[in-house]
């Protein structure tokens, strides 16, 4: 299967490369955040030799509770977004809720990222994929790992190849997700580039009642577990106060946290596909 590169950018996912960093917070709080965040994670990633993408969501259309913090919008969102790649010269990836999103996000960020709740919606898909643009796709709680590439199927159709699939854990009676390391194995078998997307999957769907509970104290072992299988990234979100987050603290890594989190990648992707480190 083919490398994917982001246009503009010196960061390439495959198998054969260092994994790449998708790393920032869950939803746009504030430009300030957006900020700091971006500045930790460059800063960091650039340490250790890995790539970096910066991620935030402008909303957040998926919440149970009518009373969750949403965003700022689309507008706000892509005025924020066009700052942090102006500041730090970094690709962004942010995910999309309706069709009509994709093509004016296209013009400012380098990676659509289709929801997990909404990965078998084919016009969605479609309309991402017609962007040109990196998609990353979230596997359903629901789906199998060998229908994933049912998806990438509906992209090439589409004219678009480059596209990511991204395990975030599968529904495991309620208010609960596992990891499946062995459908991981799976996709790739299936010529997929997969990634991994610990903070989601440490979370406790509902857990709250009004919102998503988390275990963010298992970042860590986590990332660990899910690089041994080199993958072609990672996928974290963080949080200055997790206590303190509009949205999924309980799964946030603190931001203090940056550091290891990152080095714990590094360490065990370097082992795995055998490569130097380069700082």
């Amino acid at each position: 299967m083919e490398n994917i590169k982001i246009d503009g950018y010196d960061v390439e996912f495959g198998y054969d490369k260092p994994a790449v960093v998708m790393g920032g917070i869950n939803v746009l709080e504030s430009r300030e955040l957006a900020l700091k965040s971006c500045e930790k994670f460059k800063t960091v990633c650039e340490k250790y030799g890995l790539p970096y993408v910066f991620k935030a969501s402008f909303d957040k259309a998926n919440r149970s509770s009518i009373s969750s913090y949403r965003g700022p919008g689309l507008e706000e969102g892509l005025k924020i977004f066009k700052e942090v790649k102006d500041k730090f010269n970094v690709p962004i990836i942010t995910d999309y809720h309706e069709s009509n999103q994709a093509a004016p996000l296209s013009e400012v960020v380098d990676m659509l990222q289709v929801p997990a709740f909404l990965s078998r919606q084919t016009d969605l898909v479609s309309a991402g994929a017609k962007t040109g643009k990196v998609l990353h796709v979230k596997k359903a709680q629901f789906l199998s790992p060998w229908e994933m590439k049912n998806i990438k199927k509906k992209c090439a159709e589409n004219g678009n190849s480059k596209v990511l699939f991204c395990e975030r854990g599968s529904a495991f009676g309620y208010n609960n997700l596992v990891v499946d390391m062995l459908g991981m194995l799976e996709m790739k078998k299936d010529d997929l580039l997969v990634t991994f997307d610990v903070t989601h999957a440490l979370q406790i769907p509902g857990g709250q009642g009004h919102a998503a509970g988390g275990r963010r104290e298992f970042s860590i072992p986590f990332a660990r577990s899910g690089m041994a299988l080199g993958l072609t990234a990672v996928f974290v979100e963080s949080h200055p106060k997790p206590e303190n987050a509009k949205c999924d603290g309980p799964s946030a890594l603190p931001f203090d946290q940056i550091d290891a989190f990152v080095e714990a990648v590094s360490q065990v992707d370097r082992l795995v596909k055998g490569y130097q480190f380069k700082a």
